[in-house]
């Protein structure tokens, strides 16, 4: 496991250096030849080098062991750098939108071969940052977050390539600002899912995927079980579901009885739901209509 952290966090360095150097070299080239593509591709692709530094230490310090100031662990710093990463990319999304809108109502003349060449250098640089993060891309939503922006800035550079194929053969200068709404909107849409799921889990909300009634069903299949309530789901991280819930007894166990209870429990719902830390308060009433 440590080898593959290691693994992990070699490929997150070489991703932030491939991406340090295509930022610099389309940030010039966008200046020199006047394309806002290419510049709103520097932008993506510096928001990228932030994202993947983010992405790397917040991987170290999610590996460091829980304690008693910190019960859980530091996995959620993970979780916050894809939060911190999508709001900086929507941001940078609907900027770049605004400036495309006033390129529009102004077109500019834009030197085609600044736009072709450092374009075929981004396409060659973020694929290859792509495939060295593309055996990680599962483990996180942190490393996955990286991963679909590595895929993105790929994407917008061939964008940034076809609207200088576009000005070279037929002096579309408009095609400049299409080409960045175009990246400005792939952003948005694709960068609002990370955020979505990364805000789901910091507000521990439930996980989309597991339904509460179907939890509360298999849990009386217990035959000692006879009701469930005061339930609680949430999300640690990518990987860790917990569960916690009072459960109504049919007859009156003493705690010593309850072990193979819990045992059962705890195994139908790692293996029904995945959920991996459960907690579990026995109750038993003595009579049926009581209002407690």
């Amino acid at each position: 496991m440590s080898h593959n952290h290691e693994h992990t966090g070699r490929n997150l360095v070489l991703t932030v250096i491939l991406n340090g150097v295509i930022t610099i070299g389309q940030f010039t080239g966008g200046i020199i030849s006047g394309s806002l593509a290419l510049i709103s591709d520097a932008l993506h692709n510096l928001s990228d080098v932030i994202s993947v530094v983010l992405a790397y230490l917040a991987h170290r310090i999610g590996l460091r062991p829980q304690n008693a100031k910190s019960t859980f662990g530091y996995k959620r710093a993970e979780i916050l750098a894809a939060f911190i990463n999508a709001i900086s990319l929507i941001a940078i999304s609907v900027y770049l939108m605004v400036e495309a809108g006033k390129r529009f109502l102004n077109p500019k003349e834009v030197d085609y071969i600044w736009m072709l060449g450092l374009g075929i250098l981004g396409v060659f640089a973020n694929g290859l940052s792509v495939l060295i993060l593309h055996g990680n891309k599962e483990e996180n939503l942190n490393i996955r977050a990286a991963y679909l922006h590595l895929i993105g800035d790929a994407m917008t550079s061939v964008a940034v390539i076809a609207g200088a194929v576009c000005i070279w053969l037929f002096q579309i200068y408009w095609i400049d600002p299409l080409v960045t709404v175009l990246i400005s909107v792939y952003i948005f849409v694709h960068t609002f899912k990370i955020l979505k799921e990364s805000v789901g889990i910091l507000m521990q909300f439930a996980p989309a995927a597991i339904d509460q009634n179907a939890i509360v069903s298999v849990l009386q299949e217990i035959p000692e079980i006879k009701s469930v309530h005061h339930i609680h789901l949430w999300q640690l991280d990518d990987d860790k579901v917990y569960f916690e819930a009072h459960l109504v007894l049919n007859s009156n166990h003493p705690v010593s009885e309850t072990h193979h209870i819990t045992e059962n429990a705890k195994q139908l719902l790692n293996n029904r739901f995945g959920i991996s830390h459960t907690t579990f308060q026995y109750e038993y009433f003595q009579c049926d209509d009581c209002k407690c």
